[in-house]
């Protein structure tokens, strides 16, 4: 799943795996709230399979998404930091600033998940004009 490789659900179903499930679908439409639930309710199923610590790595992948489709909506090269605070807020992440939203977007250009840099003076993220969010298994090392 961190490769960007989601199961499909009947091969969760068939194995009895459907703890994760949720978290699948969570992490590939970028619904951070949905991620948490289905962490917190599946916690205890994740640390005896010694996993949870693993798929926890997988909320920057759910971020990254949810900011592909914020871009997806603007379509623009130059995109406000304040649209991506509005995702975060509405997907009920607490305690989301611009500082915050910065720092976030920042590691996601560090890790390699977004094309781009961060104009400061400007609050703006501008993006690559081609591959602006490059797949997940030509990111991960």
């Amino acid at each position: 799943m961190l490769l960007g490789q989601m199961p499909k659900q009947e091969l969760l179903m068939k194995y009895k795996l459907t703890a994760f499930s949720d978290v699948a679908s969570s992490v590939c439409t970028g619904n951070l709230m949905m991620f948490s639930q289905s962490m917190e309710r599946h916690q205890a199923f994740f640390i005896k399979a010694g996993i949870y610590l693993i798929l926890e790595k997988l909320k920057t992948v759910a971020m990254r998404n949810l900011f592909k489709r914020v871009w997806l909506l603007c379509r623009t090269h130059q995109l406000d930091l304040k649209a991506f605070e509005d995702a975060l807020l509405f997907n009920q992440e607490e305690d989301i600033d611009s500082d915050e939203v910065e720092c976030i977007t920042a590691n996601l250009i560090d890790k390699g998940y977004i094309k781009g840099y961060i104009s400061h003076q400007h609050q703006k993220l501008v993006v690559s004009k081609q591959l602006v969010f490059p797949s997940l298994s030509s990111v991960q090392k």
